[in-house]
């Protein structure tokens, strides 16, 4: 029965498939694209990186508020699409500093709307199919992250084997792709019904602490994510002496385990509850790191990749489901919140990994990042209400 009514929103899936392989072949790749392609200072992706990710964020805080009012939903995803649609073109034809400042910035910073949109929506139509709402964040994480495991690859592959700007070109055709599938499988008057708030003004006072603590949470443990995702690749090959390809294999480990840890998510709330699966998850986070901080071969680097995949997976998965759980009236904004924070906490990483590795080396970035996820399984314990 379940999986029957899956079946029924798996157009709804390859939307956010689609939508979000187009993301993420462009997101790990304008910093390579700016001092590689183009040949400027590497200053130069952290301009590009605020400029994208605060347009990001205000369109995600806007459309939220829209949904959460009713508003349809379609116009919201299409807007996404066409922004990313003029970006890639634009650098296809024209693949120059200006243009990625410019309409690079305002196509790709409205592009990466569409997850946090549909990430709305999904709840909705889960709720609408009688699917439970965590059961099917974890579809939707494993489906953003399978996307995650072909999107950077294509990228590179693309890059490397024809050249940089060919990647735009290629970019292009399958946001042409999103826009079809925008087209013809999102019906044009689908909503995210608004919910009545419940309670007196103390609950629902008490339940906006909760969300921000919530969002506080996960912007630790994705900081802790964030600092370790930037500095493993440079500290496994230039500082343990591991081959350049290491990186990718440990990469490609991590997200396979990813995918079946989300998936088992939902057996795990239903055996542990919520917040105490969170809470051991977030030590888990803890270990792993320490593990991964000392790696110093390539089977230690496959089995620290393992366990970053098996805790990063139920974190992906139960974070989402944890900050929505504070905001049954709004949940496009809860999610948007959500997305938001990863975003913030991807953006301050860069800048913290250079100053520590200046500093220091990229080993004790690591073992930063490791009391970073102590920190939040901190800020979690001190949450209420939510088990």
């Amino acid at each position: 029965m379940l999986s029957r009514k899956i079946t029924a929103l798996f157009p709804f899936l390859l939307l956010l498939f689609c939508s979000t392989v187009c993301s993420a072949m462009i997101v790990p790749f304008m910093g390579f694209f700016l001092v590689e392609g183009l040949g400027y200072q590497p200053w130069i992706i952290g301009v590009y990186s605020a400029l994208a990710v605060c347009l990001t964020i205000i369109a995600n805080r806007q459309f939220a508020q829209r949904i959460d009012n009713g508003a349809r939903v379609f116009p919201l995803v299409g807007l996404a699409a066409f922004g990313y649609v003029l970006a890639v073109f634009s650098l296809s034809l024209s693949p120059k500093l200006w243009t990625v400042l410019t309409i690079g910035v305002f196509g790709f910073g409205v592009g990466s709307s569409a997850i946090s949109t549909m990430f709305s929506l999904g709840g909705n139509l889960a709720e609408s199919h009688e699917i439970e709402r965590s059961r099917f964040n974890s579809y939707m994480r494993a489906t953003t992250s399978t996307a995650w495991m072909i999107g950077p690859a294509l990228t590179f592959l693309i890059a490397y084997q024809v050249r940089v700007e060919a990647v735009f070109v290629a970019a292009l055709g399958i946001s042409l792709i999103w826009v079809c599938l925008w087209w013809w499988t999102l019906p044009r008057d689908i909503r995210a019904e608004a919910k009545v708030a419940s309670g007196g003004t103390e609950q629902n006072r008490a339940g906006s602490s909760g969300l921000w603590l919530a969002a506080a949470f996960v912007f630790c443990l994705s900081l802790a994510h964030s600092l370790t995702f930037s500095a493993l690749p440079l500290f496994y090959v230039q500082e343990v002496g591991l081959p350049g390809f290491a990186p990718g294999v440990a990469f490609s480990i991590k997200t396979f385990v990813e995918v079946i840890a989300i998936f088992a998510t939902p057996m795990v709330i239903a055996r542990f509850g919520m917040k105490r699966a969170l809470l051991a998850t977030a030590f888990l986070a803890v270990v792993t790191i320490q593990i991964l901080a000392s790696v110093q071969s390539f089977p230690q680097m496959l089995a620290g990749a393992a366990l970053e995949g098996l805790y990063y997976g139920f974190y992906a998965s139960l974070g989402i489901s944890y900050v929505q759980s504070f905001a049954h009236h709004q949940p496009a904004r809860a999610t948007a919140i959500y997305w938001n924070t990863l975003m913030v906490s991807g953006l301050l990483a860069g800048p913290a990994v250079g100053f520590i590795a200046q500093a220091y080396d990229f080993q004790t970035v690591v073992q930063v990042a490791s009391a970073v996820a102590l920190f939040s399984a901190v800020v979690l314990m001190a949450g209420r209400g939510k088990t």
